[in-house]
């Protein structure tokens, strides 16, 4: 089964980290994704740019409503994912506390709902 490793941090806190402190999570990320990819767990993931950077698309009233920036204002942004097969939620939990941002953020494992049926 798929899940989802969705990844949430605290942007500000990121963006102010000592050199060293991004340097060192950096280097944690790659060891974890390395270890996911060679399990063969791991099937996509990537960081995302802050939110500064994000545009919110929403219908109303049949018209097409943008608005530039972050959504809402939240302690903790999504940062990044993680796609992964495991066979059950408790092995993709097991991965989910292995990633760095389980002791710096939160992150939220998902199964994917497989779209077989429409």
């Amino acid at each position: 089964m798929r899940y989802m490793l969705l990844i949430y941090n605290d942007e500000a806190a990121m963006a102010n980290a000592p050199r060293a402190r991004t340097e060192q999570i950096l280097a944690a990320y790659g060891a974890y994704t390395e270890a996911l990819k060679k399990s063969g767990a791991w099937l996509a993931g990537d960081r995302l740019k802050p939110t500064q950077s994000a545009t919110v698309v929403r219908m109303a009233n049949g018209k097409t409503n943008v608005l530039d920036g972050p959504y809402a204002d939240t302690k903790e942004q999504l940062a990044g994912f993680y796609m992964i097969e495991a066979t059950d939620i408790d092995t993709a939990i097991e991965w989910g506390s292995r990633c760095p941002a389980a002791s710096t953020g939160t992150v939220e494992v998902r199964p994917i709902w497989e779209m077989t049926e429409y």
